[in-house]
């Protein structure tokens, strides 16, 4: 979790890094004391005539909760879009903020050699030091950021849109099949 100004306020690691965001924070601390409603307890605002808790923000693949907002999908009028782009705007500073943890920490961007129970460690460690440099205005070089970004396109993660996709292909393929078997010239 990252607050307004770039520092890292929760963190959950320990996590092999295939396991998708959203699974990873569904069953982390912070999402069941935020469900508990005590992480920002009795901290209300109220928005027209809604009261709402303090809500935080997340992508698609977030679900949708009182307490964490995320962009409307499927077709858009443009209310829905105006929505998205302010949301957009705001999730972008937990890019930035991840941006500027791995320009800083570019070991983050690379396979560790450590052992599996000390590499927690060092990932706290670095967003323990991030939030110091963000809290302290420490010098952040733009160049470190394009060469972070340079390595974590040679170590990238696989892309799991690319994955659902072809789940989605192979349901259908599948559903064809099934189809297919039960007709009559799938008997022969």
């Amino acid at each position: 979790l990252v607050d307004h100004k770039g520092r890292f306020t929760n963190i959950n690691v320990g996590w092999p890094g295939k396991v998708h965001d959203a699974r990873v924070f569904k069953n982390s601390g912070l999402f069941r004391r935020l469900q508990e409603g005590v992480y920002f307890p009795d901290r209300k605002i109220t928005v027209g005539d809604v009261e709402m808790p303090i809500v935080i923000l997340g992508d698609p693949a977030y679900p949708l909760m009182p307490w964490l907002m995320k962009p409307y999908t499927g077709a858009l009028d443009t209310e829905k879009e105006l929505f998205n782009y302010r949301l957009s705007k705001c999730r972008m500073v937990v890019e930035c903020a991840f941006g500027r943890l791995k320009g800083r920490w570019r070991s983050l961007l690379t396979r560790s050699d450590l052992s599996q129970r000390n590499i927690p460690i060092v990932i706290a460690a670095c967003c323990v030091l991030h939030n110091l440099c963000e809290s302290k205005g420490e010098t952040f070089m733009a160049g470190w950021e394009v060469e972070a970004n340079r390595l974590a396109a040679d170590y990238a993660q696989p892309d799991t849109r690319a994955i659902r996709r072809s789940q989605r292909d192979a349901l259908r393929i599948r559903e064809a099949l099934k189809a297919s078997f039960q007709s009559e010239r799938g008997n022969q």
